[in-house]
């Protein structure tokens, strides 16, 4: 495990201990909570992206209709 230093406002620090505090957590903690959020939601864009450049605009743009049109259609 590494170690990391930051520097942040007091404000924003103490605004953080007490979100750590109300999750019965630590600071550290709550920061591995959000880095690994935050490299979750990279590595989704990052296949997305590669994905949609290897796909057909056209065809994706068809599926997307349907879907709209799918979606704005009462229940029955």
């Amino acid at each position: 495990m590494s170690t990391l230093t930051i520097r942040l406002p007091s404000d924003q620090h103490e605004r953080l201990e007490a979100l750590a505090a109300a999750r019965g957590t630590s600071i550290g903690k709550l920061f591995e909570e959000f880095s690994a959020r935050a490299l979750a939601e990279f590595d989704v864009e990052t296949r997305f992206r590669l994905r949609a450049a290897k796909g057909d605009k056209k065809r994706g743009i068809e599926i997307l209709d349907k879907l709209d049109k799918a979606h704005s259609q009462p229940d029955h």
